[in-house]
């Protein structure tokens, strides 16, 4: 339900033509292809007569599942491009999202991202892309984890490389740059920008003390228990929201639906995340609230003013 209303709010902020839902497929991702397609099968004809539903890709599916979908049901996007879709998760929309959230944001909090120093918790397809984009800004890596591990590298590692490893299915545990750490240590990792890329409730109130890092931006949903971003703003820590920094799949999702190019869906995503950071940071200040507080009240003044018009 909370991701439901995450959505909801993530695609009101975004200014797109939708609602939002979630939907929740319980079994092992890994499980061996011929299973995993039966699932998805299994899923495309649960919600084959939930016609407002879209499916799209998120942890654990692809575009691959995606196509699936869109096979059985006429409807779902992040589709491969063979089949007349734009791969979202391959393109890297959710992570270039991310960094461009951290371009806008950068004013509000004295970050040069040129020299930042990056934390990513959860190097899957939206931890990978954020890095690349933000690697291409100047930024380095100086610690990461995945489901297998964690490392830490204050010099940076070679992106490269890690991205090499995990595009053969290593884990970040076993690259061979940096030292190994438990992985509830790379909360406090000193950095300038720290991602939480992974699964929600990662930061509570019993460690976000431990954050050493001027800007969390989250890339997954979630990610934050309200407790943790109230003391993340007492110690002077940024805090980019969800539905508003993580939006980059949503809108190249919309786009998609829409008829649109990956060119399209790329400005959109720079155009409208762009737009929002600042609107949210901006009235954050002035109204002297929370970063969510005042995000939450745009959201909802979007959603009530959609609402006015059925």
């Amino acid at each position: 339900a909370r991701l439901a209303r995450a959505m909801t709010l993530k695609n009101a902020m975004a200014g797109l033509a939708h609602g939002g839902g979630k939907s929740v497929i319980a079994a092992d991702p890994g499980m061996p292809g011929a299973e995993r397609s039966k699932l998805i099968k299994a899923f495309a004809r649960a919600v084959a007569d939930v016609r407002d539903y879209i499916p799209g890709p998120d942890m654990g599916t692809d575009e691959h599942a995606m196509a699936e979908v869109n096979h059985l049901i006429g409807r779902a996007v992040g589709l491969p491009r063979e089949v007349g879709g734009i791969p979202l998760d391959e393109i890297g929309a959710t992570g270039y999202g991310l960094a461009v959230a951290l371009e806008a944001a950068a004013p509000f909090c004295d970050l040069n991202l040129g020299e930042a120093r990056v934390v990513v918790q959860g190097f899957g397809s939206v931890g990978q892309h954020a890095m690349r984009f933000l690697s291409e800004r100047g930024a380095r890596l100086v610690g990461v984890s995945d489901s297998g591990g964690a490392r830490v590298c204050p010099a940076g590692f070679d992106l490269a490389a890690l991205l090499d490893a995990k595009s053969q299915g290593d884990s970040v545990a076993s690259f061979d740059q940096g030292d190994a750490i438990d992985p509830e240590d790379l909360i406090a990792v000193e950095c300038e920008v720290w991602i939480p890329a992974a699964r929600p409730d990662v930061i509570r109130e019993d460690n976000a003390g431990r954050m050493q890092t001027k800007v969390v931006a989250q890339g997954a949903n979630i990610p934050a228990t309200p407790a943790a971003e109230e003391l993340l703003a007492g110690n002077d820590v940024l805090v980019i929201p969800d539905f508003v920094a993580n939006a980059g799949g949503v809108i190249c999702g919309a786009v998609e639906y829409h008829g649109g190019s990956q060119s399209q869906a790329m400005e959109t995503i720079a155009e409208k995340i762009r737009g929002n950071v600042t609107e949210v940071l901006t009235r954050s200040a002035a109204d002297e609230v929370l970063p969510r507080t005042a995000a939450l009240r745009i959201a909802r003044e979007r959603v009530l003013k959609a609402m006015s018009f059925l």
